[in-house]
């Protein structure tokens, strides 16, 4: 069966780049989130000052200030490496087309469960299957080109989109929504007979922007598990579009709770995705632990980042952050009764609670090169990758630095794209009882803040300056992370991370651009990347829903697409050549709520981007 899957697919070797394994790979040093092997594990006294209380009542995005008991899991900026630091180090050389590696067995993905450190023979062959990218051309070979939808004033381009299509749960709609629209239309006309001309006509025009896209980068795509049916989500997909594709495995899920081996916690997106109207919530568990029976021999555990592409798709690589921040194999089996409880409060708040997930594997990038006569130089580079969640925002702007230190000596224009789960905060799960022993008990805690501290966290008043300071704070920050963070009054941890793009340079001094103006942006709004991601009245529009919101809680923007284009040596300069350059950035929310549930707990998000240098004032808002 392994064979008869894998015929079809043409992959590179493992690169050969010497990097870490990812996090929760025994048998090597696990990447440290600080710089050195304690993996995070830092003293009681390097707390940062907001996030357990924020954890226990789970609502992230208001109780930065009073949730200080969370340990510290990253030193502050300072006593990190600067990107020069860390390295400008060219890419793995392109890999050789070869077998495709084995994939695992239900029985070997359980010993890899079981056995902290597994047989080397098992070992390696996980790791060969975390550092192969599985790529398949037939459509090329078929002759399919690329659309290179014409807009407006810019004329041809190549669009880009992103998704995280929260693991291809809701398959059927996806697919309809990439390539066939009248069935998409029809079931939409179905489940909403009552919409609006005007909000109808929205939709429409997201759904041909969206099947006009010449490459897609979805994250938390499955293969091989109960979950979505067993789908290899990736290479079905593409086929439905007939597109190229590469798909590289970030983690094999091996917790008996996505094998289906323990049913007793059920992920309520399985439910919702298997719920039919009619149905009571023990008609829907029902479906749901249906959808999860154990089937060994279609089981394959594989989740990982996908690129499709109606160009040919080139020396795709694989290579997995040297910075992880989270180890998901010991930490999720870590997890006890503390971990639990914020589960609970989190399904009673949000509808999400903290499944457990343990895996092996971690955080990685997917390359891949396009070459067209069209395309400046000839070739563009896309970057699909997806940063740690679990983990605090420093590391997240360590993984960047990772990244841009892999492609500084590309010279030809560069897309980025993926979830990068800017939160604003800590979206690791956390031990309660540890939180509180660590700072409660700890002399040296208090010792340190001194006693302005204490009355903060101890007295009516402290309570009171603190809450507000929040909310002064949340409002900065607000679905904006790339707002200036100004310490102790509106801090904004993500900043960092967007500094570290803007002010980085390629070896031949050409940056990305982070331009925004009126005439090339989809809404007629200004501001700092307005240009290739859409902004709101306040901030960029949410890219990210949890299943219950309350007003702006529970949005966030974390999906994000930079783009290197063409020339351009300054960020923000609107006197250089737009050749390339990002226009008219959207967020498809209707699209993604055009049906009787969500599509996925993210929306995808597109950009344009010239073949030609651009005219302005296109009057247009980048529909083809």
């Amino acid at each position: 069966m392994q064979k008869a899957e894998n015929s079809s697919l043409l992959h590179g070797t493992a690169p050969a780049l010497r990097l870490q394994p990812p996090t929760g790979e025994p048998g090597a040093p696990e990447p440290m989130a600080d710089g050195n092997d304690r993996n995070a594990r830092v003293s009681p006294a390097g707390c940062t000052r907001r996030d357990f209380i924020r954890q226990l009542a789970c609502v992230p995005a208001l109780f930065p200030r009073v949730s200080g008991w969370l340990p510290r899991l990253a030193t502050e900026s300072g006593d990190h490496p600067t990107l020069s630091a860390v390295g400008r180090r060219p890419l793995p050389p392109p890999p050789s087309p070869q077998a495709p590696p084995q994939l695992l067995s239900f029985e070997e993905i359980l010993e890899l469960y079981k056995e902290a450190i597994p047989p080397s023979a098992l070992r390696d062959k996980m790791m060969l299957l975390l550092r192969t990218p599985f790529v398949s051309n037939r459509a090329a070979e078929a002759g399919v080109r690329p659309l290179k939808p014409a807009v407006g004033s810019l004329g041809r381009t190549m669009r880009v989109a992103q998704w995280n299509v929260n693991r291809g749960l809701e398959f059927d709609a996806i697919r309809n929504a990439l390539s066939d629209a009248k069935s998409f239309t029809a079931q939409a006309k179905s489940d909403h007979p009552e919409t609006q001309p005007e909000h109808a006509r929205r939709i429409g025009e997201q759904l041909a922007i969206l099947q006009s896209t010449d490459v897609i980068v979805l994250n938390e795509v499955d293969w091989g598990v109960n979950r979505t049916g067993f789908r290899n989500v990736a290479d079905e997909l593409a086929r439905a579009l007939g597109m190229n594709y590469a798909f590289g495995a970030e983690f094999v899920e091996v917790d008996p709770l996505t094998m289906g081996l323990d049913q007793r916690h059920l992920d309520p997106d399985l439910r919702r995705a298997c719920a039919r109207a009619g149905d009571s919530k023990h008609d829907a568990e029902e479906r749901a632990r249906a959808a999860m029976k154990p089937d060994r021999s279609r089981y394959r555990g594989l989740h990982g980042t996908a690129i499709f592409s109606r160009y040919r798709l080139e020396n795709v690589r694989l290579v997995p952050f040297p910075t992880q921040g989270y180890n998901w194999y010991r930490d999720e089996k870590r997890a006890g009764v503390a971990g639990r409880t914020e589960s609970l409060i989190g399904l009673a708040t949000f509808d999400e609670p903290l499944i457990r997930q343990v895996r092996r594997g971690g955080r990685m990038m997917l390359f891949a090169e396009l070459r067209d006569a069209d395309l400046p130089c000839g070739c563009v580079t896309i970057v699909a990758t997806h940063l740690e969640d679990r983990t605090a925002p420093d590391i997240r702007r360590r993984q960047m630095q990772d990244l841009l230190g892999l492609i500084s000596e590309i010279d030809h224009p560069v897309v980025i794209a993926g979830d990068v789960n800017t939160t604003t905060h800590v979206g690791m799960p956390i031990s309660v009882t540890h939180a509180l022993n660590q700072t409660i008990r700890s002399p040296g805690t208090w010792a340190a803040r001194g006693f302005f501290e204490a009355v903060e966290r101890l007295t009516p008043w402290g309570w009171t300056y603190s809450l507000a300071d929040d909310a002064l704070a949340f409002a900065h920050r607000f679905n904006d992370p790339t707002n200036a963070s100004v310490p102790l009054f509106m801090p904004n941890p993500e900043e960092k991370l967007f500094r570290v793009v803007e002010e980085f340079r390629f070896a031949d001094g050409c940056c990305f651009d982070f331009r925004g103006d009126r005439e090339r942006s989809a809404n007629h709004r200004r501001g700092k990347l307005a240009n290739s991601n859409e902004r709101g009245a306040k901030g960029f529009l949410p890219t990210r829903e949890m299943a219950r919101t309350y007003g702006p809680v529970g949005r966030y923007k974390i999906d994000w697409i930079f783009v290197r284009p063409h020339t351009l040596n300054h960020p923000c300069d609107d006197g250089q050549s737009y050749r390339f350059s990002p226009h008219f950035g959207r967020t498809l929310l209707e699209l993604n709520h055009a049906l009787c549930r969500p599509m996925s707990d993210h929306s995808p998000i597109t950009v344009d981007l010239p073949l030609d240098e651009a005219g302005a004032g296109a009057g247009t808002t980048g529909q083809a």
